[in-house]
């Protein structure tokens, strides 16, 4: 049996990631009251480093904006903090998990976590072990998309950026495939 459902497109990709941003936060009414004073200070060459490939740029500007955020008591996405970007990349127990649920995968594709070639991932997390990944296959980080790995074994994939998946997800303008509908509320993880 495929464990892939399919994919998803959005009507139009965003690629400026102040766009994505700004789609993210009109999806979550309030948002912009989490927003930091001034943007974090981040070292993402570290972080690039340590994980051996630069990471999209609408992920990175969101990151400097905001603390981790939780969206609707379902999803969290969690970013370095300034000083702990070392310890952040090198965190492994999220790639060792979706290993492990990459081989037990029945796909006519076979996906494997990065840093395999075009492997996939982790940028965040539900809180009932859900995993939304991305797939490093292209010529840069920008051109990333996004495969959802439910802890119910369904995987697919949506072919924009991590923020216009979460703008699309938290407005509705996805179709859920084995996922809750979030709602329009975040707070600081």
């Amino acid at each position: 049996m495929d464990a892939l459902i399919g994919t998803q497109v959005p009507r139009q990709r965003l690629t400026d990631p102040a766009l994505a941003v700004e789609a993210l936060e009109q999806a979550v009414p309030g948002l912009t009251l989490l927003r930091r004073t001034s943007p974090a200070d981040i070292d993402w060459a570290r972080v690039e480093e340590c994980l051996t490939t630069e990471l999209p740029s609408d992920y990175k500007l969101l990151a400097n904006r905001y603390p981790s955020l939780a969206f609707g008591d379902f999803l969290c996405t969690g970013f370095p903090n300034p000083g702990q970007e070392k310890g952040w990349s090198e965190d492994t127990e999220d790639l060792e998990i979706l290993a492990e649920w990459c081989a037990d995968a029945e796909m006519s594709i076979p996906l494997h976590p990065f840093p395999a070639p075009g492997g996939l991932l982790p940028w965040a997390t539900s809180y009932q072990g859900d995993y939304f990944l991305w797939n490093t296959t292209g010529s840069g980080p920008d051109e990333w998309t996004v495969t959802v790995a439910s802890r119910n074994g369904g995987w697919w994939h949506y072919t924009g950026g991590a923020v216009q998946f979460l703008a699309d997800l938290i407005s509705g303008a996805l179709e859920l495939w084995e996922l809750p509908s979030v709602r329009p509320h975040a707070e600081a993880a």
